[in-house]
């Protein structure tokens, strides 16, 4: 009987606690942010970068986008094979890059089909809103340091470089994710071998052990579970590289080109789209970023392009590939609708356009940021 009582009054400690503690757990999760799924097989999920601090996204805020299923990790994950046109192929393991001299790099990552949902027609694949984007520290071996082990040859033209994670086109051959680089560009002293995120080892979802990390280039550039790096003398026709990522337009006589750099774009995270019951002082703020140089410019307009105005930029995250955060303190006296236009311009001279270039698989959205709000 002393027995039973004991563990009734055990088991009611246990309930209570369990209760408390998921009580706790309810309350501190309903009012976070949450990744937004786009997709379950493969995952895709959406950052809920509206609703985060722009300095370092937290891995487990960083998009997921996937062509295929997660690869299953074994001890053949931890080694990276370097052959093709070179003198002396390599087989590196994660633990000797662990005791290299590394780099860190802090930089935006944006996958080439962010924004694709504001496309007008709609267009086929991941209806992306703003968050396929996220920005962080990223810490790795820089790739030229390890080719000069290998001795490029002379008629190395291109840098192949192939994940872990594969699956079946639709003739039912097994291909893995691959993409190529041209040498000058594999070879920019920022290209990362990268095994840590925001100084911490890389999620398993977002690349562990090793991903390749390249600075402006859109992130299917940047290939995870990296496997096998390849030197070749001739141009690489994988279908992630001729088939997808390239921008297919409307107009025939135009050449359909490879998805490479960033384009200049920009995001608005306060206001979103919403109703504002208080006139008065309204701060509009947000990010903007590039892929070829840096951002010089934010300006906002409330007449729909008629007349802009100066923001002001916070260049605090100012490595040569972070984002900028913008803010603009708004004198909302009048009750009314408007629309809130945000333009970003970089220093190679682009400028966000008025309309999106529209091409058929949906890349490099790039339009200017805009949101609707109305004051009572």
């Amino acid at each position: 009987m002393t027995y039973t009582n004991q563990h009734t009054t055990l088991t009611g400690k246990i309930n209570y606690f369990i209760n408390v503690r998921e009580g706790m757990l309810i309350n501190y999760y309903k009012n976070r942010p949450y990744l937004i799924t786009k997709s379950l097989s493969p995952e895709n999920q959406e950052s809920p970068v509206h609703f985060l601090q722009p300095d370092f996204i937290s891995s487990e805020y960083v998009y997921r986008r996937n062509h295929f299923s997660f690869p299953v990790i074994t001890p053949k994950n931890f080694t990276l094979l370097i052959n093709g046109r070179v003198n002396k192929p390599l087989t590196f393991h994660y633990f000797d890059l662990l005791k290299m001299p590394a780099k860190t790099i802090e930089m935006v990552m944006e996958c080439a089909g962010n924004k694709r949902a504001k496309f007008k027609p709609r267009i086929y694949g991941e209806q992306w809103e703003d968050g396929a984007i996220t920005h962080g520290r990223w810490k790795g071996i820089p790739l030229f340091h390890l080719l000069s082990f290998t001795e490029v040859q002379e008629e190395g033209q291109e840098i192949v470089f192939e994940g872990f994670d594969a699956g079946k086109q639709k003739d039912n051959k097994i291909v893995p994710f691959a993409r190529s680089l041209p040498l000058q560009n594999a070879l920019h002293p920022d290209v990362l071998v990268a095994y840590q995120y925001n100084d911490q080892p890389l999620k398993f979802k977002h690349g562990f052990p090793l991903r390749l990390v390249v600075p402006q280039w859109y992130g299917m550039a940047s290939v995870k579970w990296l496997k096998r790096i390849t030197v070749t003398d001739s141009p690489f026709h994988g279908p992630f590289q001729t088939i997808d990522y390239v921008y297919y337009f409307k107009n025939k006589e135009n050449r359909n080109i490879p998805v490479t750099y960033m384009n200049v774009n920009s995001i608005i995270q306060q206001p979103l789209d919403q109703t504002i019951r208080n006139k008065g002082n309204q701060l509009i703020k947000g990010t903007a970023w590039t892929g070829r140089g840096n951002i010089t410019e934010v300006v906002i307009s409330f007449d729909q392009g008629k007349t802009w105005r100066p923001t002001l930029l916070n260049k605090s995250l100012a490595g040569p590939y972070s984002w900028v955060t913008w803010q603009y303190l708004w004198q909302a006296d009048k009750k009314g609708e408007y629309n809130i236009w945000i333009r970003a311009s970089d220093s190679a001279g682009r400028i966000q356009p008025t309309k999106p270039v529209w091409n058929k698989k949906g890349y490099g959205y790039n339009a200017i940021s805009e949101v609707h709000v109305k004051i009572e």
